[in-house]
């Protein structure tokens, strides 16, 4: 278990073997008696499923009190907005809690095929709708969390304490030792009582709040990258005239870019009915209200969107979101930083949420915890586990910073170039070029954008070619109403 033995005192946790100066922590693979979790997300759940094989107890605090079926939730305010499961968050969700796909798609989850399921609009031109080489699943948050929280909780080592606050850490610099905590409500808010642990790790999402409980401690906070495009979105369900099961076109994808600052995605979801989510830059944000919600997708790159909508039938108001800047937490960085402690989720890395990474990244980062606290080889101390955590999310970091620094009106200490990633930046310049048209780039682009490949497959012999060498081939100039019949 990380540090499960305890850092002797006046060390702090290092990421060596000792030749730093910080000595690993002795006996690793004795088991933990207790570890919190803050938060009650999908990255919470998951991370206390890998936890659970390696401490006696699990507790999970979390502020909201959850509901007994698939709804929303307060403390998940962007839950009622389109959410996808990627194809590599899919095989890692998986691999964590076998048949649960299954159980997705039994529940009514679709299963939307890339090109070939999805009208994808970028850069002013239509992709290709040619054989699907990766698939998204398109199912709402509620329903997916709901799941996962069926799954895990089923476990009779992991426990939630609901309607709760973290309001502090225990412990000092050195060594975390447990959480602060308060129920919430006006009769209980100022009885505080302490939560011991052998772990605490920060699950709590985007409005974390661990920069000041780590200085509440003595300790360092973390490094804080950001970038913000401004863009804001709003969502409302329907009910169009086609179900994802009889449709041509079931799915709509209008991403923005310099030069097209709102977009548009339509997705189907369970019950044959879609969420329709539409954004824009700073400057260009949709409204919240009803009456102005389908008028503002007429100023797309194309009508089709608002064709759409002038036909289908709303089934909820419009739910506005505006809290999508890009934050990375630099635990890794070097710091005054407690053993015991570990961010994870959006607590450590949030996107721009118009990229769909969150709940592919929480899975992938829940197997980077199991594989690091399982390698034999080397001691799993806080710094190198955090670390681990941290490196489950470089490739979606880089898609997301790199697309959103070249959009205009970018803000943050994370919108800077280095003259070395000018050559990265070019190239990637060309496959977005011919993504559209050609399957082969194609292809390897959504491999990387679906995180079942490194951005290594961009630079394969037969890609390579053809971004460096190959033409822009022509794609079409209206919306393909119909999938191409496959090769051969």
């Amino acid at each position: 278990m990380v540090d499960s033995a305890g850092a002797r005192p006046g060390t702090h946790d290092g990421a060596g073997d000792g030749a730093d100066g910080h000595p690993p922590v002795p006996s690793p693979g004795r088991r933990a008696r207790h570890v919190v979790i803050i938060g009650g997300s999908i990255a919470a759940l998951l991370t206390a499923r890998t936890l659970s094989d390696h401490a006696d107890r699990v507790t999970i605090i979390e502020r909201d009190r959850l509901p007994a079926g698939p709804e929303p939730r307060a403390g998940v305010p962007q839950s009622r907005h389109t959410h996808v499961l990627l194809e590599g968050g899919a095989r890692a969700l998986e691999e964590l809690l076998p048949g649960i796909l299954a159980e997705l798609r039994a529940q009514g989850s679709p299963r939307v095929g890339m090109p070939r399921d999805l009208v994808h609009w970028q850069s002013g031109r239509f992709y290709r709708r040619t054989a699907s080489t990766h698939h998204l699943l398109t199912g709402t948050r509620p329903a997916l969390e709901w799941l996962v929280r069926r799954r895990v909780l089923a476990d009779s080592r992991i426990t939630v304490v609901e309607g709760t606050e973290v309001v502090g850490l225990l412990g000092d610099a050195s060594r975390v030792r447990g959480v602060r905590v308060r129920e919430r409500g006006a009769r209980t808010r100022t009885e505080v009582r302490s939560f011991p642990a052998d772990l605490v790790v920060d699950a709590s999402g985007r409005g974390s709040r661990a920069p000041d409980w780590l200085a509440g401690i003595g300790a360092d906070p973390a490094h804080e990258e950001t970038l913000d495009t401004g863009l804001a979105y709003a969502t409302r369900l329907f009910r169009g005239a086609d179900g994802p099961d009889g449709a041509e076109c079931p799915a709509y994808n209008f991403t923005p870019d310099g030069r097209h600052v709102r977009g548009a995605v339509v997705l189907p979801v369970e019950d044959g009915r879609h969420l329709v989510t539409l954004s824009g830059l700073r400057g260009n944000e949709p409204p919240s209200e009803e009456d102005g919600f389908t008028g503002f997708a007429a100023g797309l790159g194309h009508p089709v969107v608002h064709d759409w909508l002038l036909k289908a039938r709303p089934e909820s108001p419009v739910h506005a979101f505006r809290a999508t800047a890009s934050v990375r937490r630099r635990y890794d960085l070097p710091g005054r930083r407690p053993a015991g402690f570990l961010a994870a989720g959006d607590a450590l890395c949030s996107f721009n949420p118009v990229y769909g990474q969150g709940m592919s990244v929480a899975a992938l980062g829940a197997l980077a915890l199991r594989d690091a606290l399982a390698d034999p080889r080397r001691t799993p101390t806080t710094r190198r586990v955090q670390r681990a955590l941290l490196d489950a999310s470089r490739q979606a970091w880089k898609i997301a910073s790199g697309a959103d620094r070249e959009l205009p009106g970018a803000r943050g200490n994370a919108t800077g170039t280095r003259w070395v990633d000018r050559p990265g930046a070019w190239y990637l310049a060309r496959v977005v070029e011919r993504a559209p048209g050609d399957p082969v780039v194609g292809a390897a682009f959504r491999a990387a954008l679906a995180l079942t490949s490194s951005t290594a497959v961009l630079f394969a012999p037969p890609v390579l070619r053809a971004v460096l060498f190959g033409p822009v081939r022509p794609t079409p100039s209206a919306p393909p109403a119909n999938p191409e019949p496959a090769a051969g």
